[in-house]
């Protein structure tokens, strides 16, 4: 072989080594960056990696900045990009189950923006269903899927009213078998006790506010393993403090 083509594949060879070195290092950043709570700079450095699984993890770390902190002129606009970006990861990998968990998680946060008669109208919540469902048909095991559901029932019922839950599917029942399938799934995850509060207070803030202190004082009681249970153990203490005082 000639010396000059052999130093040429040599080059290439050594490009794409690089190339594939620069892209695990890359999406471990963008993780690096989520863990650290810098969500907004998480999702850019997951999302030029063009794959499933860093689209996905932009629009988690998107879904998550837009809900907890993005200012409200800014939340649409998030929520938007978080969508787009689940929906990039979907047609990358569609078998991928957190790309369509990323899609139900993104499009029920635009949704609770929106308002509840324009989400509605928009059929956000047969789409958020919808990619849920999915989730559960490519990993049945997967507890955030769970607590999706869950959520997604409890949602439906609380916000659509009777109509709504018959003409989507909704039911407490549902809701609350997914939050307990969740908890058999994460015992150790805060966010599973958080949400569960939250759906359990949202189904009958009266009725289940013995059990919903519970749930919120096991999440808090669990230790932050990233900048997202920090924020969760926020929320858990903020949402306990006025269930105790009563």
């Amino acid at each position: 072989m000639n010396k000059s083509v052999f130093r040429t594949l040599l080059t290439i060879g050594y490009i794409f080594v690089l190339a594939g070195t620069a892209g695990a290092q890359s999406i471990e950043e963008a993780r690096t960056a989520y863990t650290e709570g810098r969500f907004t700079e998480a999702a850019d450095l997951a999302q030029v990696l063009d794959t499933s699984e860093g689209y996905a993890l932009a629009a988690n770390s998107l879904a998550i900045y837009g809900y907890y902190i993005a200012p409200d002129s800014e939340k649409e606009g998030v929520f938007r990009r978080a969508v787009e970006l689940a929906r990039k990861a979907i047609r990358l990998d569609a078998v991928n189950p957190e790309a369509h968990l990323q899609l139900a998680h993104a499009m029920g946060r635009r949704a609770q923006v929106t308002g509840v008669l324009e989400a509605l109208r928009e059929g956000y919540a047969g789409k958020v269903r919808n990619a849920i469902q999915e989730v559960l048909r490519l990993a049945p095991d997967l507890a955030a899927a769970h607590v999706s559901f869950a959520v997604w029932h409890a949602g439906v019922i609380s916000n659509g009213g009777l109509i709504a839950a018959l003409l989507y599917g909704a039911s407490e029942d549902e809701a609350l078998a997914h939050f307990k399938r969740a908890v058999e799934l994460a015992p150790q995850e805060k966010v599973v006790f958080l949400e569960y509060a939250f759906g359990l207070l949202s189904l009958d803030a009266i009725g289940n506010r013995a059990k919903a202190r519970d749930l919120l004082e096991r999440a808090i009681s669990l230790p932050s393993k990233d900048a997202h249970d920090r924020i969760i153990h926020g929320k858990a203490v903020e949402r306990l403090a006025p269930l105790n005082a009563k």
